[in-house]
Formats: structure tokens, C-alpha cells, sequence
């Protein structure tokens, strides 16, 4: 049996930790030409020479997915180097440590994880989109939560409303772009022990009052979203598209009851 992503190039925003990461290693490990994208240049060159050292290809390129000419220039980059683009994962997010309720959340914290979690994502397939209609068609996989389907029991307004609204463009692009042979997914991560999250849930009480609503009752780890990932990079899942695809060890499937 051949490598899942052999002959495909893909783009990964967010990959210098975390889920992008992850996602970039095991993409890699299966044939993939990965992009390693991230506003910190350091930490995109670190994971870079950690797939080339694993045997695998990267390039490493810095942007700040919430300017656009940014995004344009790192997508570009990638297709050139690469010849096409097969994958692109709009995986980049923030998760503000001053996010609260309504009253609480500044605007300035609001603009701002909007602007790198929705428009970030809407620059990813602006220009991801065309560089994918010239490979044929492919994947794009956009980084949602299971916060986009329900309450978060912590106010984090600002995130909640941005990954609610990165939900939403996917299924209409999922739509737009069906015969095109493009699949646009996203996925919705319950909660992970990543940095973002363990330092937003920055006390043993935050994280057991998380904890409590997941039916597993554990945080995920990013390495399992990237296995997700990967699933919907692939040709195995040619027929999904338009999903907000949960994993989240049941947390969902606790609290969300079907119309």
C-alpha cells in the first residue's frame, strides 16, 4: 500500500505547534510536500528540519495569516516551489486570554481574533482556492471547534463567534466549489492539551469545569486531530465535503440533539 498523500503538496498555516504541527509531521510521513507556515518564522523552520530530518520534504514561510498580501505571497511561495497545491489547512487561530462574555471582551481582543481566526481562514481559501482549481481540485480543511456547535462553558466570546463563523463559510464554500472538485471540511476539535488551550484554561478548576462536559473525560492531543487531518487531506474521504467533521471524545454527541 502506497502513502496516503504521495505526490500532494500541502499548506499548513499555524503548523510552528500544536495541531499544525502535528499535522505537518504526519502529513509528511505519509508523502506529502508540506508547507510549514506560521507568523513566528523560528518556530516554522524548527518543524521544517524536523520532517526533512524525519526523511520527509518542507519549506518553512512566515505569514501573518490575518494580512492578506501576506497569505498571497506564502500561497504563491508554496505553489512555485512545489509546482501545485493539493491541501491547503487554514489551521492558524488565537485564543485570547482576555476573551469573556459580552461585557467583558474588549473590542480590541475581538478584532483581533477576528481577524486571524475568520479572516484568516477566508484569506487561506481566497488564494488557496485557485492555486487548487490548477492542481485539478483538492482538500481544504478549516480549523473550527466543537464550540462552533455549542456553548462554551468558559466565556470566550470572541472565539466562539469566530470559529461559529468559520463553520458557516466552509459549508457555503463546500457548496460553490463542489464540481470543481474541490472538498472544503471543517474540522471541530473538542478540547486538546495544547498550549493554547492549557494556557487559556489557566487553572485546575477552568480545566475540570472543561473536562466535566467530555463524555471520554480526557483532553484530546493534537497528534489525534492531525490523524483527522490527514483522513481529509486524502482521497479517502473524495466523497465528504461541507462537514463539520467533531472530534472531541463525545462532547457533541452529549449536548447536541439532532433537528
Amino acid at each position: 500500500m502506497g502513502k496516503r498523500l504521495e505526490g500532494k503538496a500541502a499548506f499548513i498555516t499555524g503548523a510552528a505547534s500544536g495541531i499544525g504541527r502535528q499535522s505537518a509531521l504526519r502529513f509528511a510521513a505519509e508523502g506529502a510536500l508540506v508547507a510549514v507556515v506560521d507568523v513566528n518564522a523560528d518556530g516554522a523552520a524548527a518543524v521544517a528540519n524536523e520532517v526533512v530530518g524525519a526523511g520527509g520534504k518542507a519549506i518553512a514561510l512566515r505569514a501573518d495569516v490575518s494580512s492578506e498580501d501576506e497569505v498571497a505571497t506564502a500561497v504563491a511561495d508554496a505553489e512555485e516551489a512545489f509546482g501545485r497545491l493539493d491541501v491547503v489547512f487554514n489551521n492558524a487561530g488565537i485564543m485570547h486570554s482576555d476573551d469573556g462574555d459580552a461585557e467583558a471582551t474588549e473590542e480590541t481582543v475581538w478584532d483581533l481574533t477576528m481577524d486571524i481566526n475568520l479572516k484568516g481562514v477566508w484569506f487561506g481559501c481566497r488564494h488557496g482556492i485557485p492555486a487548487l482549481r490548477r492542481s485539478g481540485g483538492g482538500s481544504i480543511i478549516n480549523t473550527a471547534s466543537f464550540v462552533a456547535l455549542v456553548g462554551a462553558a468558559t466565556p470566550q466570546l470572541a472565539y466562539t463567534a469566530s470559529k461559529g463563523a468559520v463553520l458557516a463559510m466552509t459549508r457555503e464554500l463546500s457548496v460553490i466549489h463542489a464540481r470543481e472538485n474541490i472538498r472544503v471540511n471543517a474540522l471541530c476539535p473538542g478540547p486538546l492539551r495544547t498550549e493554547l488551550l492549557m494556557s487559556f484554561l489557566d487553572t485546575e478548576e477552568k480545566r475540570q469545569r472543561r473536562l466535566v462536559h467530555v463524555p471520554m473525560g480526557r483532553f484530546g492531543e493534537a497528534s489525534e486531530i492531525a490523524e483527522a487531518a490527514l483522513w481529509l487531506a486524502s482521497d479517502e474521504s473524495s466523497y465528504v465535503t461541507g462537514t463539520d467533521f467533531s472530534v472531541d471524545g463525545g462532547l457533541t454527541a452529549a449536548y447536541v440533539t439532532p433537528e
